[in-house]
């Protein structure tokens, strides 16, 4: 049984950092991309940021470039998302999921194993 669990978020402050965690079971997810993703109430799901297999190649949505990093390590099965100058619009509940294709895809129909999510909240 597949499972993901995202930990690390809270409450923090506009201007403060979290970095969140994804652990996976049952899964060895080092041969395929992982992403993060952000749902706010009443919103769509949407992609924050998708790293490669490897690690070599990522992908940032325009309105965390520059604050948030994303990372793995393949040998603990886990991928990060470093949270930097975190501002009230950055409040939602965050994904993490596995896509077992190629690529880096932003689409969340494309993945295919899930987190329960974590909630991070930013207030002003």
């Amino acid at each position: 049984q597949v499972q993901l669990v995202e930990s690390g978020g809270g409450l923090v402050q506009a201007g403060g950092s979290l970095r969140l965690s994804c652990a996976a079971s049952g899964l060895i997810v080092s041969n395929y991309a992982m992403g993060w993703f952000r749902q706010a109430p009443g919103k769509e799901r949407d992609p924050v940021s998708v790293i490669s297999w490897s690690g070599d190649s990522t992908f940032y949505a325009n309105s965390v470039k520059g604050r948030f990093t994303i990372s793995r390590d393949n040998a603990q099965n886990t991928v990060y998302l470093q949270m930097n100058s975190l501002k009230p619009e950055d409040t939602a509940v965050y994904y993490c999921a596995v896509d077992r294709g190629t690529g880096l895809p932003t689409k969340p129909v494309a993945y295919d194993y899930w987190g329960q999510g974590t909630q991070v909240t930013v207030s002003s």
